[in-house]
């Protein structure tokens, strides 16, 4: 788990998101019955399924790689979900790598045990370029469930927007060749300041 980035002054993992003094921002990509509801409520509907596992990404690059820019079945609808940094704190301090590791778990079933018994898991994956190309470093995803994916709907959340339009709008430019205009429209994501994470590979 000591990898090092290929870019200059670029860790291999690092969390980079929006974030303010007491909120932290992520995307999710819904099926409009469930991300307009949600964007226009401020609130995740009571149909959004609290028992399941829903995985937020702070990174608005590598949602648009995950979602085709809007595109996709059931992911026509995409979310900017501002939480409190306090409970996104929470789950990365509670989470566990959703791949075993020998060196950070030990023993296979002592990882399966820990994963099971983790409100939340983290997977590690290349970040995107505009063009969604994969980048030599890794940026966060963070799967929560049952106790945290219920606070996350119902205690975390701040604001939920609709950010389909922007999507569109930097994709279109991308598409006409117009990297730059669209790099300018990006959310602004640096560094989330959560400290070593060593059970978690960083």
């Amino acid at each position: 788990m000591h990898d090092v980035s290929d870019v200059a002054g670029e860790p291999y993992r690092r969390i980079r998101a929006a974030h303010t003094d007491s909120t932290v921002t992520v995307y999710q990509a819904y099926h409009p019955r469930l991300g307009l509801p949600a964007a226009r409520d401020g609130r995740f509907p009571a149909e959004w399924k609290r028992e399941r596992m829903t995985w937020i990404k702070p990174s608005f690059l590598w949602m648009m790689y995950r979602c085709g820019w809007a595109t996709k079945a059931d992911q026509e609808t995409v979310l900017a979900v501002e939480i409190t940094r306090e409970g996104f704190d929470h789950a990365l301090a509670n989470a566990c790598l959703s791949h075993h590791v020998p060196a950070l778990h030990g023993d296979f079933a002592t990882w399966q045990a820990t994963l099971r018994q983790s409100p939340a898991r983290v997977q590690w994956d290349p970040e995107r370029d505009l063009h969604l190309n994969p980048l030599p470093y890794r940026s966060l995803q963070l799967g929560l469930s049952g106790s945290a994916s219920r606070a996350y709907a119902d205690t975390w959340t701040v604001s939920i927007r609709d950010v389909t339009p922007l999507a569109r709008e930097v994709h279109a430019l991308v598409r006409a060749g117009q990297d730059e205009a669209a790099r300018a429209l990006l959310p602004v994501e640096t560094p989330y300041p959560a400290g070593p994470l060593p059970h978690l590979g960083a």
